[in-house]
């Protein structure tokens, strides 16, 4: 059975950091991209950052561009998003994704086929 599984969630204030972490099992993790979307209620789920295979190209929102980095460690078959300079607007569920997208895709829910049960982020004022 293919999961993913994060964590790192948590509530700080404005202007802090956290550092998500994604761990899957079931699947060739190394041969995915790897994505982060977030989610608040009433909205539709929004891609964050996503990671190609080999870690060689990474994609950002617009929004969190400067402030968020994406990464992974095949070796220790784990994703990672650090987020520094946290905004109350980043308050969401934050939730990893795994899938072959295209590039036009990339930015897409459907194109990731797995995914995470998320992990709550809440950034206070």
């Amino acid at each position: 059975q293919v999961e993913l599984v994060e964590s790192g969630g948590g509530t700080v204030q404005a202007g802090d950091s956290l550092r998500l972490s994604c761990v899957p099992s079931g699947v060739t993790f190394r041969t995915y991209t790897m994505g982060w979307f977030r989610q608040t209620p009433g909205k539709e789920r929004e891609f964050v950052a996503a990671i190609r295979s080999n870690g060689g190209t990474t994609h950002y929102a617009d929004s969190v561009k400067g402030r968020f980095t994406i990464s992974r460690d095949n070796a220790k078959t784990t994703g990672y998003l650090q987020m520094n300079n946290l905004k109350p607007e980043d308050t969401a569920i934050y939730y990893c994704a795994a899938g072959v997208p295209i590039l036009s895709a990339i930015r897409t829910t459907s194109a990731y086929r797995t995914w995470g049960q998320g992990t709550q982020v809440t950034v206070s004022s």
